[in-house]
């Protein structure tokens, strides 16, 4: 007994053809729609950018504009902390230091815009307010702002002009 083989008929061949090339214009569909979205997700990406960089212009504003800072309104950027500072002699090192400027020069500090941001998240008046608790003991950026202020206070004397240069050197947009 043999077997005879099966044949195929013409209309099963066209069919797999068909189907192959069915297969084919599906996937190059495909491609045609993601070539289609491609402008789309860069004019998403264009927009994002364009938009990123609007808000980041916005919040470049200083907490007093610099140029609005002379001796005339010196009393305007003073914060109003009138409580005394923590004893240098509770800290060691750079800490204990910026606590003795902080006792020694509370007007210097209290007219600088602290920019460890802590006025919105501890509700401090002014850098000199850091002092007044344990704060400054830990942040540097309070150290560093106390310690830039006193060596250019001690130079000229002058707290307009030194709270120019601290706003133009610590200054940065909030995230």
């Amino acid at each position: 007994m043999s077997k005879k083989p099966k044949k195929t008929s013409p209309k099963k061949q066209i069919s797999t053809k068909s189907r192959s090339k069915k297969a084919s214009r599906k996937s190059h569909a495909k491609s045609k729609k993601s070539t289609k979205s491609l402008p789309i997700i860069i004019a998403v990406v264009i927009v994002i950018f364009i938009g990123g960089y609007f808000y980041d212009k916005n919040s470049r504003d200083y907490p007093i504009a610099i140029k609005d800072v002379s001796a005339a309104n010196i009393d305007a950027l003073r914060g109003g902390e009138t409580r005394p500072t923590l004893s240098p002699a509770q800290f060691f090192g750079k800490a204990a230091r910026t606590y003795k400027i902080a006792r020694k020069n509370p007007e210097l500090l209290d007219s600088i815009y602290c920019y460890c941001n802590c006025k919105q998240s501890l509700g401090h008046k002014s850098l000199l307010t850091c002092f007044v608790d344990k704060h400054a003991a830990n942040c540097d950026i309070c150290q560093d702002q106390a310690l830039y202020a006193y060596s250019l206070y001690q130079k000229d004397n002058d707290i307009a002009k030194m709270r120019v240069a601290v706003d133009k050197r610590f200054w940065r947009p909030l995230r």
